[in-house]
């Protein structure tokens, strides 16, 4: 018979022909293996001849996912699907799928009891996306703190308020059509792992049941499960789905951190990555890139390889002569998206190679329509921290700890003017939004638009902790401690400048409105409420 499964449906890639969508077993699925069953549905009626089968892996926590192709653009679709458990057989022995369902009645024979379920725990629905858009909006955010008992009702509460943004369901206003939201961005902290710091071990995940027990406690409250059922919605990690402040390095130094990061990644590629796009980039790579209608988006993995020096590290460095100041070993050794090649005719690409490489093609592709950039990490504004010295920036947790990287990115924009680049970012607990200048050594600025929007948090209880406004440089010229920051060039040094405004400490979320001239960025509170917004003109 066939069971409800235990999370999910999740709605996740979705093109103007296609969509993925993405659930895990139902609860106590003992068996060595879990076939999920899926079709479209009509009303209360199964479409014949769209049942499959597919496999829910035990590689990945019994999760899975399922493609439904040649789908008509900008046009809604309901799904349903359900996991069935096989009889034990040898949990080492493989077999394909086609060789496991030979043995099973056609796919079709389930639309029935399918149909039978009840919906909450078997349906999703979803709209395609259109082949070429007009305006639309987008809804993003981050940082989500999980809570534990009577706290959970209140972490889950702005999701929402966010499915009313996309669906307009129970809203006092009549939403316009370009005014629907029609995917949404989670951009870090889906789950913390460490629900308190990472010196300390208490509520700490790292073991297999640990965190897949915090996926499952994320993606199964009411609203959040809701919305994911019912919008595509693209994923990326930040530092709490493994360790506070995370970086790949901490592995070199600690065999307990590969194993911790080892878990956290399987657990990561399980309920986030698996429902992303497939790309190009290889199996191993975490980023990816897609388009709504004729705009691209790019999500970068701005934490999994992330390569930098904890403190001690760099004390120690000093003491023998490795570097002579703080500014040397941050320029040399710290590397946001991976080590670049060190070799231009290498065939070896890193996900710095393939970002730069992607600004390029779209700049080709589309001209001067928006290049939406994800990171998980701000761009821009600073800290003030950071803009006092070299030691301040050692210290970040954002672009600006890592000059090279940023750099590289920036010399790509301008050596190619590419155009209207918006960077979506999070993690900082404190919603703000950058327009940032580049200008050559004579002050005049070249004509290149380029943004940072930043979104956070989803839900953060310790707004007294951090996240607040006077933390951060809102005009990189003008402050008590002047934020430039100089890169070279094929056309000389060119300073990057910036200003920012619109700080919001409040739960929160961000949605964007795209016409052909401009960006309207509107920030909401945990009930929907509009707390500010801003217009972004587009060139």
């Amino acid at each position: 018979m066939l069971h409800p499964v235990s999370v999910g449906p999740i709605v996740g890639h979705t093109t103007a022909s296609s969509a993925r969508i993405w659930a895990r077993a139902h609860d106590n699925a003992d068996a060595a293996r879990t076939i999920g069953v899926a079709a479209l549905f009509e009303g209360d009626k199964g479409v014949q001849g769209s049942t499959r089968y597919f496999r829910l892996q035990r590689e990945y926590d019994r999760t899975g996912t399922t493609d439904f192709v040649g789908l008509q653009p900008g046009t809604r679709y309901t799904v349903r699907l359900a996991s069935l458990a096989l009889d034990h057989v040898d949990p080492m022995e493989t077999s394909s799928l086609e060789e496991i369902t030979q043995k099973l009645p056609a796919a079709d024979a389930w639309l029935d009891e399918l149909g039978g379920m009840p919906e909450e725990h078997c349906q999703a629905s979803f709209t395609t996306f259109p082949v070429q858009s007009g305006d639309f909006s987008f809804i993003f955010g981050s940082c989500r703190y999980p809570e534990t008992l009577w706290g959970k009702k209140q972490s889950d509460a702005i999701f929402e308020a966010i499915y009313k943004r996309c669906h307009d369901e129970d809203s006092k206003e009549k939403l316009a059509e370009a005014d629907k939201a029609r995917f949404v961005l989670m951009i870090g902290d889906q789950i913390y792992a460490d629900l308190l710091n990472r010196h300390i071990p208490i509520a700490r995940a790292d073991t297999e049941e640990e965190f897949r027990s915090r996926y499952v406690d994320a993606f199964t409250t009411r609203n959040m499960s809701t919305l994911l059922s019912s919008t595509p919605t693209y994923m990326i990690l930040d530092d709490h789905e493994v360790e506070d402040n995370w970086s790949f390095s901490r592995i070199k130094k600690d065999p307990d951190k590969r194993n911790l990061f080892f878990t956290a990644m399987m657990f990561y590629r399980s309920y986030q990555w698996l429902h992303s796009p497939t790309t190009e980039y290889g199996s191993d790579a975490l980023y990816y890139h897609f388009n709504y209608g004729q705009y691209p988006f790019f999500v970068l993995d701005a934490r999994s390889k992330r390569l930098r020096h904890e403190e001690s590290t760099v004390d120690q460095l000093f003491s023998i002569g490795r570097f002579k100041d703080w500014g040397e070993a941050i320029r040399k050794e710290h590397h946001l998206l991976g080590k670049p090649k060190k070799n231009p005719n290498e065939d070896y690409r890193s996900q710095l190679d393939d970002f730069c490489q992607w600004l390029i093609n779209t700049q080709l592709a589309v001209g001067n329509l928006p290049k939406f950039v994800v990171s998980s990490s701000v761009f821009s504004p600073n800290t003030v921290e950071s803009a006092k010295d070299d030691y301040g920036k050692f210290k970040d947790d954002a672009w600006a700890a890592f000059p090279t990287t940023r750099a590289q990115v920036l010399r790509t924009i301008v050596e190619n003017g590419v155009q209207n680049v918006v960077f979506l970012t999070g993690d900082v607990h404190c919603s703000n939004c950058a327009s940032m200048t580049l200008e050559r050594p004579d002050g005049s600025k070249l004509p290149l638009k380029l943004y940072d929007i930043t979104s956070s948090a989803f839900y953060w209880p310790f707004s007294f902790a951090d996240g607040e406004p006077e933390e951060f440089v809102h005009d990189s010229k003008t402050e008590e401690y002047p934020d430039p920051f100089i890169f070279e060039t094929s056309q000389g040094p060119i300073t990057l400048h910036y200003t920012a405004g619109y700080f919001c400490q409040e739960d929160n979320f961000t949605q964007v409105n795209v016409t052909a001239s401009g960006l309207r960025v509107r920030y909401f509170d945990k009930k929907g409420k509009s707390l500010s917004e801003v217009d972004l003109p587009l060139s």
